[in-house]
């Protein structure tokens, strides 16, 4: 193989890791816009409930009113915290789904190339079937190692996933029975 060759395939090679890091870069970009947008309206609905409730509480007559209320009053703050540690997961979540997306799409795009390749060096080369047969070995064990390793991640999401949602239905459980029980005791 000659030097050009070898010169237009690391170029080639050098483009295509490029394209992968833009893209991971946009993606990040993305996700951290979204997630100042997300910091930015939860501190302003945190900031308006507590204005609102300070003059509730303010406003009882006694302090066992203002327990009382302090009880009721806490509820939206516990359901708005709930939600947005609920947006927070989804957007990691979508984050890493994009990025394991294109690191994927790019190992598949390596593995192609890299069986071209060895295919093509070996064709010639004085027991060039031994050594193609060695590196596909290792391309293959490499890319079961790489399938297991998306399956573990993408099983851990899942997980994850679900026990973020059973966290949450408890939390609004939990929130909505101590509210019952507060409005009970008026």
């Amino acid at each position: 193989m000659s030097t050009q060759q070898n010169l237009e395939q690391l170029k080639a090679a050098q483009k295509v890791n490029a394209e992968v890091l833009l893209e991971l870069t946009r993606s990040t970009f993305d996700s951290i816009e979204r997630l100042s947008a997300l910091n930015i309206e939860t501190a302003r609905e945190l900031l308006n409930a507590s204005v609102a409730q300070s003059s509730t509480l303010l406003a009882a007559k006694d302090v066992q009113e203002a327990a009382r209320l302090q009880t009721t009053l806490a509820q939206p703050n516990l359901e708005l915290l709930t939600n947005y540690y609920r947006k927070l997961y989804e957007l990691v979540t979508e984050l890493q789904k994009d990025a394991t997306h294109v690191v994927e799409s790019h190992y598949n795009h390596l593995s192609k190339n890299a069986s071209a390749a060895i295919e093509k060096s070996t064709a010639s080369a004085p027991g060039g079937d031994v050594v193609e047969a060695a590196l596909k070995s290792i391309l293959s064990a490499s890319t079961q190692v790489f399938d297991n390793m998306t399956k573990a991640a993408k099983q851990f999401a899942d997980i994850a996933d679900a026990n973020v949602k059973a966290a949450s239905t408890a939390t609004s459980k939990a929130v909505s029975s101590a509210t019952k029980a507060s409005a009970a005791k008026k």
